[in-house]
């Protein structure tokens, strides 16, 4: 795709706005991860904070891009620190008990929202397709990687045997396919979110596995 059109004002704009949208999705899945765990309002914060800015950070030091995208829009902060309180009044009032299965679902959206981002980001900058779809991949799981971890836990896109990253990799290569073939220039990016969060979602209503490994 021209490289005027992925500097488009609109397309900036459409970036953005998938940005904040797969921000708030890991902000709730690393919110739910604390309940869970329950942890203090501390830990609320930091589970949310690193789930939702962990792979965007990952993408931006791999790419050298500074500032990181939630240092130069300071309003994510602030957002993720208005969820992570409202979150909890919500919780606390409403008697919530979550479950694994409530976090699966915004994981599962935030996977192909910050799939496309990342894939975006990474052809923005003249990544070959391959590292384009990498960035993506990285951009999706590893929020969610980070997040399993400072529960104690084996992350989930690698012990869950329900495609995970995979999704995120077919997402990744259907964005670059449509870039090659001059679709619109939104096309890409919704046709990047809708394969990645419609295979996860598949995967978990379908239980599809991949094969473990054992030796």
């Amino acid at each position: 795709m021209d490289q005027l059109l992925l500097d488009a004002p609109w397309v900036h704009t459409l970036r953005f706005l998938l940005e904040v949208a797969a921000t708030i999705a890991f902000a709730l899945s690393g919110v739910i991860a604390a309940a869970r765990k329950r942890l203090d309002a501390v830990g609320v914060c930091v589970l949310a904070f690193v789930a939702a800015f962990g792979g965007g950070t990952l993408r931006d030091l791999l790419l050298d891009q500074r500032p990181f995208f939630w240092i130069r829009h300071t309003g994510f902060v602030w957002g993720i620190l208005a969820l992570c309180v409202g979150a909890m009044l919500f919780m606390r009032q409403r008697h919530f008990e979550p479950t694994q299965r409530a976090m699966l679902v915004p994981d599962a959206i935030g996977l192909g929202l910050f799939a496309a981002v990342g894939v975006d980001i990474a052809t923005a900058v003249g990544m070959e397709p391959i590292i384009a779809v990498m960035m993506g991949v990285i951009t999706g799981a590893f929020g969610g990687v980070l997040r399993d971890v400072l529960c104690n836990e084996v992350p989930q896109a690698f012990s869950d045997h329900r495609p995970y990253a995979l999704c995120a990799f077919a997402g990744g290569w259907a964005d670059v396919a449509l870039r090659h073939l001059h679709a619109p220039d939104w096309a890409p990016l919704v046709a990047c979110v809708l394969l990645t969060a419609g295979l996860r979602g598949l995967a978990l209503w379908r239980n599809w596995e991949l094969p473990a490994w054992r030796v």
